[in-house]
This record gives C-alpha cells, structure tokens and sequence, in this order.
C-alpha cells in the first residue's frame, strides 16, 4: 500500500467520524424511526454445517471476585470440549430471557448497543473426544458449534510450534446491518465497541479456566478472512462478516510467541472446503454507503509487530465483593433507569471500579495485549461517599498526563486524590445536568452514583494506521466491561451511553481539536427494576426444541 493509498484512507476515518457526531440540533444520520418488518435476527445460523452441542456449566468455577483480574492465578485447565464450552458460555453464551406480554427478548453475558449483537465468534479448535478439528461458527441460541470446516489432525502440531504453548484460536467478527439497522451511520462506532465488550469477556472467561488470550497483531485482515472463510462464503448482500481479530488462548502462566503468523500456517485454511450457507438475517437491507467506505479504510493491510502488550505495574487488590466471578458474569444487565435518592457508593468502591480499569501486568482484561493505553477517563462525579461533586480525570496512561493537562481547560485544578491512583480533581461543583445534556439528555446520566466520557488520543494514533481506528473503540468496550462488572461487584448497575453530543463534551474538558476525541459513555447507579418484566433461564428454550414444541 503506497503512502498516498494510506493518507487517503486516515482522511475518510477522519472523515467519518466527523461525520457521524451528535449535534444539538442535527444528530447524526439515521432513518429515523424503526422499521420493525427489516429488523435484523440477532442469531447468526449456517445452514448445512454439521452441529456440535455444547455443554452447560454443571457448576461455575468457584472463583472469587478477583479472579476476574489476576492472570495465572487459577491452575489450567485440560483443553477438552467440556472447558472450552464453559468459557464460551461465560463469556458469549446467553444469561436470561426477559418476556413481557407480547414479547419476548434474550439477554447475554457480552452486551451489546440496543442489544442488537452484531458480533460473532468463531473457534479454530484442535480435534478431541469425538470431535474434529476444524474452524466453527458458535451459535449462543443453540450453545453450539457449527463445523464450517474440517481441519486436519497436524495443524495443531503446527500451532504449537509456532506458539510454544498448547491452545486453540478465537476470532471475532461485526455485522454492521444489525446496527445500522437502529443507528444509520453511527453504527460502525457502535460495532467496535461491542467487540471490545466481547474481547474483555472472552479474557475474563478465560481467567476462570486458568487460560489467558493474547491478541495477534501479526496477521492482516485479508489473511484473518481466509483463515474463517469469509472470502469464499455466499453472504446475502448487505449482511456480511467483517473479521476483527484472532486471538491465542494458551495457559495463563505460559507467555506464547506473538511474532508474525508464518504464510504455512495461513495456507493450511486455503486448502480445505467451507461449508454451510448463512441464512438471511433481514428481508430488506437499507444500504450506508459511509460505513463501507470507513470499513474498507480500516482494513488492515499488514501484520503489525512490537505491540505493545501491558504497562510494568503489578496488579492491584481491589476491594472484594459477596459475589463469585462467574455469578457477576452471570448477574451482568444493562441499567435503563436509576433511582438518583438510592444511587450513592462508597469511595472505595469508587476507586476499586476506577482501579480496575487500568493496564497493569499479569491484570484481565488488559493484559489481552491490544496495545499502548490511548483512552482516559472524564468522570461527572455526582454521589461519592467523601468525595465533592465535580469532573475528575482518570488518566490511565502516565506517558500522556502533560499532553491532557496542556489540551484541556488551564482553569483546572489537577489535583491528584491518591498516590496509587492516577485520578485529579479537575473542578468541584453539581454537574448532573450537564452530564445529562451531553448524553442526549439521557435522565441516567445524571442520576446515579457518576457518569463518564472515555477521550481517546485521536489524531496522533491513526497516523499511518487508520485501522487503529477500530483499536481505540475496542479499549473503550473493554473498559465498559470492567465498569460493568465492577458496578455489579459493589450491588450497583452500569450501563453504556453511545448516543452523546461529542462536541458539548470536548467542550466541558476543553479539548480544541481532533487530538482528542470522546468516543463512549458509561453510568453506574443504583438501578430501577421494571416490575413488568419476568425472567426466564438462558436455555430453557433449548429444551422445548428438544421436545419438538
């Protein structure tokens, strides 16, 4: 690729992003109004491909909250079908089914924007226990595996000669019509930071086996769709897969070898037959020219090396929780309302939330290697036991503290609270209304414990690499997991906000330009349970299938 081809792409991510901001008086484009005959499925089925039922936990891992976070913590666990069911399950599987009458409407461990799930997962497996080795497609409506294609018994050895560990691949993949569908041109954001969801949940998940995943920058995109067969799939126009990223799961006191993949080991994938047909997903497609534009722009033409993997600081104990791992996994829900006279939280918890969301050494999900901390922390502080109201910064990147401080408003205080944590007084006051006007005037935003803007070191990380990119909106997913699961931990619910006026919030910090931009929102509060709704088991569907009901 010539440098022209590559300055040409940076400007159309420039440009879309531009182009897809909420302004007060123009939010950005979309139909406007839910055409529910067009609605896209939310489960993803090959028909023709045989299938693979998985099995359910028969009990969860008994871990305690913090092993969530603390890599190699936990023995590993054999690579048999029975444990790699089970980090799907908590990781991409189905938690509940919530009904009303009238409707009914699953739920899962990974969220999603308007829980429409535009991601998928496939699992390059070694063979074992009467089963092949091969690439599958999962299915979280059957909890199982669909064989796309059969690989032979010696790739594995392959595998393990070029990682120096034993372990299989996982890759992720967006369906940018599932979003698109709801949020017109915004959806490609909205794409990105799911897959950042699903990555913190497939570390998280693999922490509770005793395994740790590491990202694989040294493979481009064109090679990631032979290896899943995106390139010689019949997908129904509009509805294609868009590969993400392909992981190495390995035990997690093992460091495997992160170089570039070897062209032999990509071969291996042109020599086998895919099967299976992608059935429809929607009768009807509207077409957004921009978002396959910025995708293309996005693709990463080339395998990436000396990525950095973790900063040196050694993990934190965070404050503990009555809840196991898995149950906060399991209990994990997306707030639509709080009650603001029941929203408050302890300043331990506080920082224990904030703590977590920091890169540190041997630390879920960060450790998973995606790269330099680029996204820092503007915090709407509204009812912190011990702490004044006001906007704080978390400044999860010490290399960048002089950059922010110079960028953002010379009025600001920056003063810092604690020495183990890098969290700066900016300015005191009540500022529940304006964080509620900048989330779209969302009422959630302002009545619970705090609300957040994740700014991004913009402009300097795409340069020259535009598929960065999508980076910077998967480390922002990743950190609305933590904060998702951390909110849970301390008997509080989160939920993430990606409809904000972008400009209003640049303009509360002070940022100028495109140096910075503000690209995802998150709340904790104390939630409102909407008393309409029941719950249902995860699977409990599976067993009238099995009835033939």
């Amino acid at each position: 690729m010539t440098d022209d081809q590559v300055k040409s792409d940076v400007e159309q991510v420039l440009h879309y992003h531009e182009q897809t901001k909420h302004h007060f008086h123009q939010p950005a484009r979309s139909l406007g109004y839910m055409d529910w005959s067009t609605q896209p499925d939310p489960f993803r089925f090959y028909k023709g491909c045989p299938l693979i039922r998985l099995p359910l936990l028969a009990t969860d891992p008994k871990v305690a909250h913090g092993g969530l976070f603390l890599r190699g913590s936990l023995p590993a666990r054999a690579f048999i079908l029975e444990n790699i069911a089970g980090m799907i399950e908590l990781s991409l599987g189905l938690s509940a089914w919530k009904t009303i009458p009238g409707s009914t409407w699953s739920l899962r461990m990974n969220p999603s924007s308007g829980n429409l799930h535009p991601t998928e997962s496939y699992w390059i497996l070694p063979g074992g226990q009467g089963y092949p080795g091969g690439v599958y497609h999962y299915s979280p409506f059957l909890h199982s595996l669909e064989l796309r294609a059969e690989l032979a018994d010696t790739v594995a050895q392959i595998w393990r000669e070029h990682f120096g560990t034993c372990g299989f691949l996982v890759a992720v993949s967006s369906i940018f019509w599932r979003e698109a569908w709801k949020y017109g041109e915004r959806a490609f954001r909205y794409c990105h930071h799911d897959v950042g969801h699903a990555l913190a949940a497939l570390r998280f998940a693999a922490n509770l086996m005793g395994w740790s995943v590491h990202l694989l920058h040294g493979i481009s995109d064109r090679d990631l769709d032979r290896m899943l067969g995106i390139d010689r799939t019949d997908w129904v126009a509009g509805e294609r897969d868009e590969a993400d990223l392909l992981c190495w799961v390995c035990p997690g006191t093992e460091q495997p070898n992160l170089a570039e993949l070897p062209d032999g080991l990509i071969e291996v994938f042109d020599r086998v037959t895919f099967q299976g047909r992608p059935e429809t997903l929607s009768g009807e497609r509207h077409p957004w020219p921009i978002i396959d534009t910025v995708a293309q722009a996005c693709r990463k033409n080339r395998p990436e090396t000396g990525m950095a993997a973790w900063r040196e600081d050694p993990p934190t104990i965070l404050p503990g929780s009555p809840w196991s791992a898995a149950q906060l996994i399991r209990r994990r829900r997306s707030a639509v309302a709080f009650d603001r006279r029941s929203s408050r939280m302890s300043r331990e918890h506080f920082y224990g939330c904030l703590q977590a969301c920091l890169p540190r050494r041997d630390q879920a999900p960060f450790d998973a290697g995606l790269g330099e901390a680029r996204v820092h922390l503007f915090i709407f502080v509204h009812q912190v036991d011990d702490m004044q109201p006001g906007l704080y910064a978390l400044v999860r990147n010490p290399d960048h503290l002089d950059d922010v401080q110079k960028s953002t408003w010379s009025q600001f205080l920056w003063n810092r609270l604690d020495d183990a944590l890098p969290l700066y007084l900016l300015e005191t006051g009540d500022r529940r209304d304006e964080a509620r006007v900048i989330s779209c005037n969302q009422e959630i935003a302002g009545d619970g414990v705090f609300s957040l803007g994740m700014v991004a070191r913009y402009r300097d990380s795409l340069e020259n690499c535009p598929h960065r990119y999508k980076h910077l909106f998967w480390e922002t997913g990743m950190i609305g997991q933590v904060l998702y699961l951390q909110a849970e931990a301390y008997g509080l619910r989160g939920t993430g906000i990606g409809c904000f006026f972008d400009d209003p919030m640049h303009d509360a910090c002070g940022f100028r330009d495109n140096r910075y931009q503000d690209l995802y929102h998150f709340t904790v509060g104390y939630p409102i349970e909407d008393e309409r709704l029941t719950t249902k088991p995860a699977y409990y569907h599976l067993e009238k299938l099995q009835q033939g009901l």
